[in-house]
């Protein structure tokens, strides 16, 4: 039986510094493989994901977008914030066209994404992810759950319920995949936390929490920054663009920040991965849509993978 190769690239997403951010591998031609396969190969990767692109014919790419799917080592996902961005970056950077597109969309399990692009110079990102590229993906407008009680959150993560913000509430928030956002008081108590995802499974499978999303928003010298963390059944998570997608969503709806207010939130620094996400969304009356997660991302390797 005649052997296949498949090529693949490996990114640091949500960061213009190699080394940094989220790693993503991107598979950039995957027909012929098959789910299995595919999950074998995420495994194999042992990254938090792996996406795989299956090109289609220029006229149903122009109609539904780029289909890609996204892997974790366990799962398929329908959605998954630093995989969109990281393979949209590529297909920017790797388009045959000189003229590169304003604009390329995502055809997801979750749906279509568009994610839209800002060059800092004109040979940015020519041949290759060089991390001077700003890549914005919107998505799908934000379903807000049932606010959690602070006392039963702060035992399930073993800190004082001081600790946790009495402004705002405790809440579940999907833009395609459910964060419980949790608003700390104190960066330091943020940055100190020790947490992880199996103390806390029982509890967020009971209450449809799926995971939390840790944040910290502070305004200083008008702008408004915020510091996050994310745990998940495999370690602590460098970037969640997904996650950032509900903050974002959740601080419009709640005043933390105003509508369509670019806000930086940083993620990663305790993992020694710093990473940097631009969210922003659009508040209408009672109504929050248009949510936006942008960054940057860079080529950190190529490979061929022969099964």
């Amino acid at each position: 039986m005649p052997a296949h190769t498949y090529e693949f690239i490996q990114l640091d997403v949500f960061t213009q510094t190699a080394l940094a951010g989220n790693p993503l591998a991107v598979f950039t031609d995957a027909q012929g493989l098959t789910d299995d396969e595919m999950q074998a190969l995420a495994r194999e990767m042992n990254l938090s994901e792996t996406t795989f692109i299956l090109p289609r014919d220029v006229a149903t790419e122009a109609r539904d977008g780029k289909k890609v799917r996204i892997f974790t080592v366990e799962q398929e996902l329908p959605f998954a914030g630093h995989p969109t961005l990281g393979t949209a970056l590529y297909l920017y950077a790797s388009g045959s066209n000189p003229k590169k597109p304003a604009e390329i969309s995502l055809d997801l399990k979750a749906g279509k994404i568009p994610v839209r692009f800002t060059a800092n110079s004109q040979n940015a990102g020519r041949d290759r992810v060089d991390g001077q590229v700003f890549g914005e993906m919107r998505q799908r407008d934000p379903e807000f759950g049932t606010p959690l009680s602070r006392e039963d959150v702060a035992r399930v993560i073993g800190i004082a319920v001081d600790e946790i913000s009495s402004d705002w509430p405790i809440q579940p928030v999907s833009t395609g995949l459910t964060f419980t956002i949790v608003p700390f008081r104190n960066r330091q108590t943020l940055s100190d936390l020790k947490f992880s995802y199996a103390q806390a499974a029982e509890f967020l499978k009971n209450s449809g929490a799926n995971f939390f999303y840790f944040l910290c928003p502070k305004r200083g010298e008008g702008r408004l920054e915020a510091r996050s963390r994310m745990f998940f059944y495999g370690g602590e998570d460098p970037a969640t663009g997904s996650a950032a997608g509900c903050a974002a969503s959740w601080m419009v709806q709640h005043g933390v920040a105003k509508s369509d207010e670019q806000v930086l939130v940083r993620q990663g620094i305790e993992c020694r991965r710093p990473s940097e996400m631009y969210v922003r969304a659009t508040r209408e009356g009672e109504r929050v849509s248009n949510v936006r997660v942008g960054g940057y991302a860079v080529e950190i390797l190529r490979g061929t993978v022969v099964l």
